[in-house]
């Protein structure tokens, strides 16, 4: 037997579409509800889903007076406040195409953006990074504004036409930008089955800020979708403090990235009578963490595989848990291969993770890359770059990734771009960096480097700060006679791990 799971499929997103309508269709049924409420430890900020819509829609009334036009890509710089997924909706529901970014990249990763991207203008926060541009820019004073303007009209279309767009790193080392279409909201639906078991009675607390994709889809988008409540923690709220709020606000499912997991307080849990199970997805959960949670809690991690290109399409979920330390089954709906040189490989032997290329979820393509883009397809597949191995049963077991993306506190992270940064600084002759499990559960990036003399380790600190996101900085830095390399010349990360231990006496 094959490793290729083929399910019915899901049924085609309905024509005409627009995402924002789709994410806001229970708001005229449910006008009262809370929608979501933002979480501090002395209260609740909270918005109905009257209230969420109208601001919605009035802000799509406010970009387009603003000058923008349907097609039109705006490039959101926005922190971690209420701003962030309104504004998100409202350039959709208008047919404009938010390009959401985190708070933390730098200025210079942002000119990069702006390059690739080419905005019509950008939405921005104050003390958020940003270049001196000569593109229009709208402030959240001005953004807050336009939530009592007149109700604009829902761009309805082609769900097939670009919709939004977010970036992620390639193993090329540039990051890239994925061009989701307004359909990949649809497509999500699958995961509310196959992953979430979410319901319309759910209050689902997601660890993340507003601007991280994750927070957006899992925590925001989704639940609203479904008609639920999403419970968002406000900025400032550390891991340790999570279960307090999940017990005041009685929330049913939590969701957070597998490194807010590890931080938590474990055997010091609260009861949290109203918790039917967390979800995880972001990197690879660790049975360790796994298995504090549910002994702490009584309640079980559903994990999920994905990616920017498509989301999640691999899972457990509350009908389907599956067998511990495996990723679940393909979603239903979903068409999933293990796949070697030729096609599927048997069952029981390992090959790249891919997803049929004509899953509704899909990435459009790379904005103006479409050799890259095609440089991901295997015939009917698109290759995800993990190594996975299925058996007989269905489930897919993670065995790595097939090259050396790093992974920082669930971002995934190119070794490439980080070496290009540091490959800059005039002492470096060559850098490598990997990810390195410093702990158990507790992976960090390393940079290596060679050149004429040891540098000072502030100095490089500094040095990446005002060019790399925070969790794409080295945390260390060590200067080598030379860095390993095999017989044809090149670069072996994975020799770094043991010349980090013998550096630090653990061999």
């Amino acid at each position: 037997m094959l490793s290729e799971i083929r399910s019915t499929p899901f049924p085609p997103c309905p024509a005409p579409f627009n995402m924002a309508a789709h994410v806001l269709r229970h708001a005229d049924a449910l006008p009262d509800k809370v929608a979501l409420a933002v979480l501090g430890l002395s209260g609740a900020k909270r918005w109905s889903f009257a209230r969420l819509k109208a601001a919605v829609l009035g802000t799509g009334t406010g970009l387009l007076q603003a000058g923008l036009y349907p097609g039109d890509r705006v490039l959101m710089r926005l922190g971690n406040t209420v701003d962030f997924p309104v504004a998100y909706l409202g350039a959709l529901a208008v047919g404009l195409v938010p390009v959401p970014t985190s708070a933390q990249l730098t200025s210079r990763e942002v000119a990069g953006i702006i390059e690739t991207v080419t905005p019509r203008a950008i939405l921005l926060a104050e003390g958020v990074a940003c270049p001196d541009t000569d593109l229009p820019v709208i402030r959240t004073g001005a953004l807050s504004d336009m939530r009592d303007l007149p109700a604009a009209h829902y761009a309805m279309g082609d769900p097939d036409r670009p919709g939004y767009i977010v970036f992620t790193s390639g193993t090329s080392g540039i990051p890239r930008a994925v061009v989701h279409a307004h359909r990949a909201i649809w497509a999500r639906q699958m995961m509310v089955e196959g992953w979430y078991g979410l319901r319309q009675d759910d209050r689902l607390l997601h660890a993340g800020a507003f601007n991280w994709t994750y927070t957006l889809g899992t925590g925001l988008m989704d639940p609203w979708a479904a008609g639920a409540t999403a419970l968002i923690p406000s900025a400032g709220i550390t891991p340790a403090q999570l279960p307090l709020l999940m017990k005041r606000h009685d929330a049913t499912i939590f969701a957070a990235a597998p490194g807010v997991f590890r931080k938590m307080p474990g055997g010091q849990m609260p009861t949290l009578p109203r918790l039917r199970h967390a979800l995880s997805a972001g990197e690879k959960l660790s049975e360790t963490i796994r298995q504090s949670w549910e002994t702490s809690t009584g309640t079980q991690i559903y994990e999920a595989f994905g990616m920017s290109e498509c989301s999640t399409f691999i899972s457990a979920s509350p009908d389907d848990p599956g067998t511990p330390g495996t990723l679940g089954r393909p979603q239903p709906g979903r068409r999933v291969a293990i796949l070697g040189p030729d096609g599927p490989v048997p069952r029981g032997e390992e090959g790249t993770i891919a997803v049929h290329r004509g899953d509704s979820g899909l990435m459009l393509g790379y904005l103006g890359a479409p050799d890259a883009t095609e440089a991901r397809m295997q015939g009917a597949w698109f290759l995800t770059g993990d190594q996975g191995v299925m058996d007989a049963g269905g489930e897919i077991t993670y065995l790595g990734r097939a090259d050396d993306m790093m992974n920082a506190g669930g971002f995934r992270v190119s070794p490439l771009e980080v070496e290009a940064v540091l490959n800059t600084h005039p002492g470096i002759g060559q850098a490598a960096v990997t990810d390195i499990e410093v702990k158990r559960d507790a992976r960090l990036i390393m940079a290596f480097y060679i050149g004429p003399a040891p540098l000072d380790a502030d100095a490089l600190h500094r040095f990446a700060a005002e060019r790399l996101a925070g969790y794409k900085q080295p945390r260390d830095y060590f200067h080598l006679d030379a860095l390993p390399t095999g017989a044809n010349g090149k670069l072996q990360r994975r020799e770094l791990a043991r010349i980090y231990e013998a550096l630090n006496g653990k061999t």
